[in-house]
């Protein structure tokens, strides 16, 4: 049964978004880029409902009152592919950094371009981000919300923290508030596997790291913050009635919490 849910949510959830490419191509590229926006907003919120009906895995996300008015960057956990849908119908004018090569993708590549996204060559690290604070800083001029993941890669739940320097470097340069959100997606849609597991898929937006820090104060808290947070959420998962698979990472990181054994007993 859970191989055919799985197998059921992926066909319907590539289905829907060729489907929705089609069907609102007439009406999004002649509207203005933020009333566009809609269509990726719809897309997203259709995506997680049929996640819901078909692979039984609901979401709860907390916390968006500690979204700014105006221009900030959103910092989530990296896991999963659910990580990078899942928060933009909450998001005002949502504004991604993703890499070049994603626009040459037929009809795909030009939703992305309407929406003036940051295209990077991940290729050379410091053009890169150069081009993303550039970028970046004209964008914030239009009151939009910069979404960053501070890993850069999909990394497993549970897995040590590896965060990169270009959200520190973007924190810097570009002096709006940071807020990490932290989750356990990929507990429940993990990376580069086939199987979606039931449960409730649960994300916190965390309360923002104003302007200002030194940059190693910055990501020490960051860190600190964003982890803490996913520790106990991943505590939270593991202990639940109906607790997915846990991959090793997150084994290992729940006896490093020290409650392995309780969990085993239980």
């Amino acid at each position: 049964m859970l191989f055919l849910r799985s197998l059921a949510f992926n066909v319907a959830f590539y289905l829907n978004t060729i489907v929705q490419m089609i069907l609102w191509t007439p009406i999004y590229f002649l509207l203005p880029r933020k009333a566009a926006g809609f269509v990726p907003k719809f897309w997203a919120s259709s995506s997680l409902w049929l996640h819901k009906v078909l692979a039984g895995t609901r979401a709860e996300i907390t916390g968006l009152e500690n979204l700014p008015q105006g221009p900030c960057i959103i910092a989530p956990k990296h896991q999963s592919f659910w990580d990078t849908i899942a928060f933009l119908p909450w998001i005002p004018d949502a504004l991604y950094i993703l890499k070049r090569e994603l626009m040459w993708i037929p009809l795909f590549g030009w939703y992305v371009a309407k929406m003036r996204m940051i295209p990077i060559d991940r290729g050379s690290r410091s053009k890169a981000l150069r081009q993303a604070v550039r970028i970046g800083r004209e964008r914030m001029k239009e009151n939009r919300q910069l979404i960053i993941y501070p890993e850069g890669t999909r990394r497993p739940p549970g897995a040590e923290p590896a965060y990169k320097y270009g959200i520190v470097e973007l924190y810097s340069q570009l002096h709006v508030p940071v807020v990490p959100v932290a989750h356990v997606a990929g507990l429940y849609w993990p990376r580069r596997k086939f199987m979606r597991y039931p449960g409730t898929i649960r994300a916190r937006f965390l309360p923002p790291i104003e302007p200002g820090l030194p940059r190693e104060v910055f990501q020490e808290r960051l860190v600190r913050e964003t982890e803490a947070a996913c520790d106990a959420l991943l505590v939270e998962a593991a202990r639940g009635p109906n607790p997915p698979p846990l991959p090793e990472t997150a084994k290992r990181r729940l006896k490093e919490l020290g409650v392995a054994d309780e969990l085993a007993e239980g």
